[in-house]
């Protein structure tokens, strides 16, 4: 995975841009109207940009170990959430595209040794600068093609986005977006642009790894059905963003195993 914290920003601007050039077109009515995400519009997509933006700047002083700064609980959030869930429409998209441009701003303006000495916990473990950024990135390339795809079909994650989070998918993703599966379900997952080789487990936990070999394969264990796809549809499936109307072709695979692959990822 990527180590340097100034080319996931560099993606991050690169995400930003990218949606404000998708939302600065819109009409009122446009804006009000659905977004890829079940129940939200995409004013409120824009108002979720918004106001994690406003939560991460929130976060900064004391991942940045400043003195005094505590991380600020959840108590401290359901204000910005309720504030942001107040404004209208056009409100939300415009201060959302603000909050994400000034929070994309800050971390441009931390010093190398700023980035060095970010620390922060966070669910059981402890980010580093990467880690924080790549946590914003993910839902940010997202979220943004909920709004793409609701204007092209075909709209894909974009790919610089997609080459710095695909290795995130087994190693965060996965084990905690993923249902496990009754009966056990296994999958050989090959993907492309980037190249990466899988092997998926879904039973009493979801567990992604690289590929083992033909001869590692338990053999005892549930036959492991064979998929390829490129990298951002991986992406988009972890983030339960694969169904069946936007699968390209590209991915191969058996209908009965995406649907099982849906089913273990089925988004939040």
């Amino acid at each position: 995975m990527e180590s340097n914290p100034r080319v996931w920003i560099t993606v991050l601007r690169h995400s930003h841009e990218r949606l404000l050039g998708l939302v600065g077109p819109l009409a009122p009515e446009q804006i009000s109207g659905p977004s890829y995400c079940r129940d939200w519009t995409i004013a409120q997509v824009l108002s979720h940009v918004g106001s994690g933006a406003e939560i991460a700047m929130m976060m900064l002083p004391s991942a940045l170990g400043q003195p005094d700064a505590e991380p600020p609980g959840r108590e401290a959030f359901q204000p910005v959430w309720d504030r942001w869930n107040a404004m209208t429409p056009d409100n939300q998209a415009a201060a959302g595209l603000m909050a994400d441009a000034q929070y994309v701003s800050a971390l441009d303006q931390l010093s190398d040794e700023d980035l060095a000495s970010i620390s922060y916990p966070f669910i059981g473990m402890t980010l580093d600068a990467v880690g924080l950024i790549r946590l914003r990135l993910g839902e940010h390339a997202l979220h943004t093609w909920d709004v793409a795809v609701m204007f092209d079909p075909a709209a894909v994650v974009s790919p610089d986005a997609v080459d710095l989070l695909i290795d995130n998918v087994p190693q965060f993703l996965a084990p905690r977006l993923g249902k496990p599966s009754d009966p056990p379900f296994r999958a050989r997952i090959r993907t492309t642009d980037p190249a990466r080789d899988y092997l998926l487990t879904s039973a009493e936990a979801v567990t992604m790894d690289d590929w083992p070999g033909e001869d590692a394969i338990d053999a005892d264990g549930p036959p492991v059905a064979e998929v390829t796809m490129p990298a951002e549809a991986l992406l988009r499936l972890s983030y339960g963003r694969l169904d069946a109307a936007h699968t390209p072709a590209t991915v191969v695979g058996k209908p009965e195993d995406l649907d099982k692959l849906r089913a273990i990822f089925p988004g939040f």
